[in-house]
Parts: C-alpha cells; structure tokens; sequence
C-alpha cells in the first residue's frame, strides 16, 4: 500500500514545496518582486509598445487577450462542465475543475503575495487595475488550453493531428500572451512566468490524476459471490418453527 500511495504523496509534496520553499516562492516577496535579471528589458519593451500604440493596434490586441479573458473561460468552462457531466466523465471532470479554476485561484494568491505594479496605469490606452505578477489571462489560457490539448491528444492517432492540436494551443497561448505585454497590461516576465507556473500546475494534475488512477485501479475488489451460492441458498428450505399450544 506504501508503494501505491508514493506517487500521490510525492505530488503532494511537490505542491507543498512550491508554495512554501522560500527558494522558489520567497517570503520577502518585495524582494522577490524586485530582484528581476530582465527588469530592463521588461520596462524597455513595455515602453516601446506604449510609444506605438494606435487605436487599430489596440483593437486587434484586444481582439487577441479576449481568449484569455475570464469571461470566455468562464463559457468555455461551463460549456465542458456540462458535457463532461452528460458523459459522466467524473475524472476527467474533477482534473479540469482543480486545474484550471484550480490554477487561477493560486495565481492570484500569488498577484497579492508579490505585489508587483502594472507597467503603466495611465494614458489613452490603459485602463488596467489589480497587480500585474503573472500575468492572469496568459496563465487562464495556458491552463484552460493546455488542459484541452491533455485531454485531446490520447484520442488522436494521426501525428499531423497531434502536431495541429499543440501547434493551435501554442499558438492561443502566444497571441494573448504577446496582448497583454504589447498592451501594457504587462511586463514580459509576468508572461513568461504566468506560463511556466500554468505548465508546472498541469503537470502537477497530470502527475497527481494517474497517481490516484493508479492506486484506484490496485485496490482490492469486493470477495465474489458464486451464483451457485446464492442459488443453493434460495433452494434451501425454510426450517418449520412448531409453537406448543399454550396450556
């Protein structure tokens, strides 16, 4: 029983690590915001696309962050939630419910906790509120559609198909990821970043989902029941109860 329980245990202690490790997620986390390798290529290509912006620039940049934004995965999800439930694909119901409304919730925990500031706040084409590390829409599209291509990719045979399917979800990905920093919404290492935890989270759920099939498809089965029993028990008669009269 050990031996089957290991790989859940190790996923779980994985997840523990992550969150707490002060290596990979720092207590001091102004410090965490601050010490950044690229902070100067993250401002400087926030501020080039600032200087470029136009009013037809922005409405395809919008057009593209949509895919990532919470009221689209908000559809998408409730569409597949229905589906899966008219399916009774319980399992795969329950990985996509932790893993990608599962994956947001932790991404912003992690928004609070690092409390880093948008690249810009203000001007013709900013209107952005919260805190900008990770990137919210990039990390809701890495893990609605990396989830879909996990989902996807045992059922097609065809390498082209497969190749078609991760080249799309790749592609979803990039294009809300390149919205938000040419936008302003975002530095590029909020993008980078908001898809390196979405792709560690999936594999997280990936790990942890065949680790609990593996130990659900080990455990024990109930003692068989031979019909011959239960046919020499229906066959076998009653004893009769005499009852003395009373006297």
């Amino acid at each position: 029983m050990f031996s089957r329980l290991t790989g859940v245990k190790w996923a779980l202690g994985s997840l523990a690590l992550f969150v707490t490790n002060p290596l990979i997620l720092p207590q001091n986390c102004v410090a965490f915001a601050m010490i950044n390798p690229l902070a100067g290529t993250d401002h400087q290509v926030a501020g080039w696309f600032h200087a470029h912006l136009t009013h037809t620039f922005v409405s395809v940049l919008r057009a593209f962050t949509e895919f990532g934004s919470g009221e689209w995965i908000g559809i998408v999800l409730f569409v597949l939630v229905l589906f899966f439930a008219w399916k009774r694909w319980w399992p795969s119901l329950v990985t996509l419910i932790i893993a990608v409304p599962g994956g947001m919730l932790l991404n912003e925990w992690l928004k609070l906790a690092v409390h880093r500031q948008r690249p810009f706040v203000d001007g013709p084409f900013v209107d952005w509120s919260g805190y900008s590390f990770a990137s919210g829409h990039t990390i809701a599209a890495t893990l609605l559609y990396g989830q879909l291509l996990l989902f996807v990719l045992p059922a097609l045979k065809a390498r082209h198909w497969r190749l078609l399917c991760i080249l799309s979800a790749g592609s979803l990905v990039l294009l809300v990821g390149f919205s938000r920093i040419a936008l302003g919404a975002h530095f590029l290492t909020d993008v980078l970043a908001a898809i390196f935890f979405g792709a560690v989270w999936l594999i997280f759920c990936l790990m942890a989902s065949k680790s609990i099939g593996t130990h659900r498809r080990h455990l024990p089965d109930p003692l068989p029941i031979s019909s011959d029993v239960v046919v020499l028990a229906a066959e076998q008669p009653a004893e009769s109860v005499q009852v003395s009269p009373a006297r």
